[in-house]
């Protein structure tokens, strides 16, 4: 596809596995299994039941689309945002459910390997279209 030509193996990895953890979170705990830790989670801050479960659904719907679009995106500021996000993310669990920490495969490791990925992509990114 036209799309990836301008992208090293490294980056189409990197953008893959980003993309995929997004595409998959959204999907899986948010829309089609809505998973009680992730509206209990939420409901620290919506302490209405239904709308902790109408938001869960909309924040699904906006991580699939935004792990669609990282995986077409030119910008390499774009990955700087998703560790942002990643960031608040594991200080929201951090202040609200600290014990998630505790669990195998949880939100810091996670995080920490999805942060990971996202500066070598910004980094490829970056690097001069002559190169690749």
């Amino acid at each position: 596809m036209r799309i990836f030509s301008y992208q090293t193996p490294v980056l189409l990895l990197c953008r893959a596995s980003i993309s995929f953890s997004w595409v998959y979170q959204g999907v899986v705990p948010k829309i089609v299994c809505r998973s009680r830790g992730e509206i209990d989670l939420l409901g620290h801050i919506l302490p209405d039941y239904q709308w902790a479960c109408q938001a869960v659904f909309w924040m699904g719907v906006a991580e699939i689309l935004f792990g669609l679009f990282l995986l077409v995106t030119r910008w390499h500021w774009v990955f700087w945002l998703n560790i942002a996000a990643l960031i608040g993310l594991l200080l929201f669990v951090a202040l609200f459910e600290p014990a998630m920490f505790t669990l195998p495969f949880n939100p810091l490791t996670l995080n920490v390997a999805l942060i990971a990925l996202s500066v070598i992509a910004a980094g490829e990114l970056q690097i001069p279209q002559t190169r690749i």
